[in-house]
């Protein structure tokens, strides 16, 4: 295997090439990332939308053998654009059955693609268990019994004693080896690609562990003319209060005083819409209390994340979204219990939202006497143990494996399962903004909230302040934010540089990197075609308007929260609102014209 040239010509920004790994026969291969891919789906997430669309039809089951992995990086990975160290991973979800992405960062994307690839394509199922190594000297398929079976970190360092320590890792724990529908794909120890269940996917291929090295140089088209445009998106970061105070003082956690305060932040399976005891739990928590040093992800001039110690254990995190799941969603406010737990999820391979929402389900199927889990909301102590019995399918854990679904329809308790296409809610209330509620039941992958992250404008003024608890024109603002976010995802850079960079700054630095000239709109369209081609997906598979959803409780039964006392989300007009703005049916059907349009006839 060699050179780049005798793929294809390396184009400014991209490397030019796809890797292809068989595992089923134990075969190697290299493809040309054609000109046309690269600029109509840019790369990661699109380009990931593309491939999974073309190669895995609706017969394939997730956790089959004909089932595809594509890991991708894009056009601005591993350059000097800010926060342009991440990388994105596309398949079909064995928990949602729709179309998934997940993105991560830490330093496996850069590696990655300083090995000379844009994407991996991973088929089929090894004989027993195997690791990848993928270098600019070498692509191997090497045997990995002798990790199968240990955690994230023990595999790690067993990686590094026999490849060295330059190189960046990301693989399975536990849940993934057994399938567990929640587990995460984790990278650099602590990075996740945590969403869906894609540990599963990679479990049932028998692949532990991808480990990348590589310190191949990316062409840029105009060197000067990114490091201008990277200063002044820099400048931008540096003047936001959010990107340059908050997040690097506190991390994301300093979300979670705030939208308390809202009625916003929900707890015991979002029976309520506060928690009482949230300060003790966040951000100014964590830092007055279990912090060591703040930290940056690959080329990140943010620094959100937290390495945190609780007695002789340390580790990274929790994050806002995780000390809600393990904490206020589960009704416990012991800050060292919560960060335990996440450190645990990160070596078991654990998604930390769906674990914690779905322990919630399962707690509130408990409370209201549907079935008798012998769990309940507060036990702080016994929270470690619950995530250990997922990870192994051990006892009640082998149902709270399938996700909070699967498990409160076996006891015709749908409603009280926290999900939407399957994919377990964030920890946002939107019964006290409204946009997010119709973010998230539009949302391509399920429950997600970085698709259009609708809570900036609602409660943060990130670009300006909206009414929150307006329905009217949400639609049209959701709409750009999902086609922002598609580009973010693709091009790839980290969704928090969009609380100070507009899409001004995305166009001009793919223009320096790639040499071609695109504009503001151009992003848009290329985020509505990848937007759009995922929901053809999903159309293909049998999804229908009645899955474009949210739970009945934020339906139907208004929050009791003082903030937003008596609201609910009032879902339907604003979905028929997003509809027509998108040129699609009554039933969610893209038109053929919109389909010719954005050239995916």
């Amino acid at each position: 295997m060699r050179g780049a040239e005798e793929v294809g010509e390396i184009m400014y920004g991209w490397m030019g090439r796809i890797l292809r790994v068989d595992l089923s026969r134990g075969k190697i291969s290299e493809e040309e990332l054609r000109e046309e891919l690269a600029k109509n789906y840019l790369g990661g997430r699109g380009l990931g939308a593309r491939i999974i669309y073309d190669e895995v039809p609706p017969q394939v089951l997730p956790l089959s053998p004909e089932a595809r992995l594509v890991f991708a990086v894009g056009p601005l990975t591993a350059t000097k654009a800010p926060a342009a160290g991440r990388f994105s991973l596309s398949c079909k979800s064995p928990l949602t059955g729709t179309i998934f992405d997940s993105n991560s960062g830490g330093k496996w994307g850069v590696y990655f693609k300083r090995a000379g690839y844009d994407a991996l394509i991973v088929q089929g199922k090894a004989a027993s268990a195997v690791y990848i190594l993928i270098s600019e000297e070498k692509v191997e398929i090497r045997e990995a019994k002798s990790l199968w079976g240990l955690d994230v970190e023990a595999a790690t360092l067993k990686l590094e004693g026999i490849e060295g320590r330059d190189i960046s890792s990301a693989c399975i724990g536990p849940a993934g080896e057994n399938m567990v529908k929640i587990a995460s794909i984790m990278n650099d120890r602590t990075r996740a690609l945590a969403r869906g269940g894609v540990g599963a996917v990679m479990g049932s291929k028998r692949l532990k562990a991808i480990v990348v090295k590589g310190k191949r140089e990316v062409k840029i088209a105009d060197e000067k003319k990114l490091s201008f445009v990277t200063y002044e998106a820099n400048k931008w970061l540096k003047a936001s209060p959010l990107t340059s105070q908050a997040l690097p003082e506190y991390g994301t956690a300093v979300l979670v005083n705030l939208f308390n305060r809202l009625g916003i932040f929900p707890s015991k399976n979002f029976q309520s819409s506060e928690f009482k005891e949230a300060s003790l739990i966040s951000g100014e928590a964590i830092k007055d209390k279990i912090l060591v040093k703040r930290k940056a992800c690959w080329g990140c001039p943010i620094s959100c994340g937290r390495v945190t110690k609780i007695g002789s254990e340390e580790g990274e995190g929790p994050e806002y979204e995780t000390v809600w799941a393990l904490g206020a969603e589960l009704g416990i406010s012991d800050l060292k219990t919560i960060t335990l737990a996440n450190y645990l999820c990160n070596r078991l391979g654990l998604d930390t939202i769906s674990t914690g929402v779905t322990l919630g389900c399962a707690m509130e199927l408990t409370e209201k006497g549907v079935v008798n889990l012998g769990i309940k909301f507060g036990e702080a102590e016994k929270l470690k143990s619950y995530i250990k019995k997922i990870a192994f399918r051990e006892g009640f854990g082998d149902e709270l494996a399938e996700g909070s679904k699967v498990l409160s329809s076996k006891y015709n308790a749908g409603e009280f399962s926290m999900q939407s296409k399957g994919l377990e809610l964030p920890a946002y209330d939107v019964r006290g903004c409204k946009g997010m509620g119709l973010s998230l039941a539009t949302s391509n992958r399920g429950g997600c909230h970085t698709r259009a992250y609708m809570v900036g404008p609602e409660v943060l003024g990130i670009p300006k302040m909206i009414d929150r608890l307006s329905i009217w024109g949400k639609a049209g603002l959701t709409i750009v934010s999902q086609h922002t976010n598609a580009v973010l995802d693709s091009l790839i850079l980290c969704k928090f540089v969009n609380f100070a960079l507009s899409d001004e700054y995305y166009a001009r630095l793919l223009s320096a990197a790639s040499g071609e000239e695109f504009e503001p709109q151009d992003l848009q369209v290329i985020g509505e075609r990848i937007w759009t081609l995922e929901k053809l997906y999903n159309l293909r598979e049998g999804f229908k308007r009645s899955d474009d959803t949210l739970p009945r409780r934020l339906l139907k039964e208004p929050s009791s929260a003082l903030p937003i006392k008596g609201e609910v989300v009032e879902l339907e007009p604003m979905l028929s609102e997003y509809y027509r703005f998108r040129g699609w049916d009554e039933e969610g059907v893209p038109s053929e014209k919109k389909i010719r349009e954005l050239g995916l006839a």
